[in-house]
C-alpha cells in the first residue's frame, strides 16, 4: 500500500519526494546541503549528472510503499521514461539544518 507523500515522517525526505514527483528541479536543489553526494546500486555517482538523467530529463516518480529509520529509509516503486518501473530502496542522511547530505538508492 502506498504512503501518501504528505504523510512521510521526515520533512526533508517528504520534500525530496515532493520535488521529484512535481519535477521541481529548483526546489530539489534547495534540499541538498553543499557538497551533497549520492550512490546508485552501491556506486557513487556524479550528483548533477545522475539527477538530470534519472529524475528530471526522464520524468522520475516515486511511490513510497514503506518507510523506516524515522522516515529516512524508504522502499518505493520508482519509475522514469528510461527504465520503466522498479522496486527501489532509498536512504537519506540529513544534517542539523534539515538538508540532505547524502542519499543512496538502488534496486530493492
Amino acid at each position: 500500500m502506498t504512503i501518501q507523500t504528505a504523510k512521510l515522517s521526515d520533512p526533508a525526505v517528504r520534500a525530496f519526494v515532493t520535488a521529484v514527483n512535481s519535477h521541481d528541479r529548483e526546489g530539489f536543489m534547495t534540499l541538498l546541503a553543499p557538497g551533497a553526494t549520492m550512490a546508485d546500486d552501491g556506486a557513487d555517482q556524479d550528483l548533477a549528472d545522475w539527477i538530470d538523467q534519472e529524475i528530471f530529463s526522464s520524468h522520475g516518480h516515486i511511490e513510497v510503499d514503506n518507510e523506516s529509520n524515522g522516515g529516512r529509509s524508504l522502499i518505493a516503486r520508482y519509475r522514469n521514461d528510461t527504465w520503466g518501473e522498479m522496486r527501489t530502496r532509498w536512504t537519506f542522511s540529513v544534517d542539523d539544518d534539515g538538508r540532505i547530505t547524502r542519499f543512496e538508492t538502488g534496486q530493492a
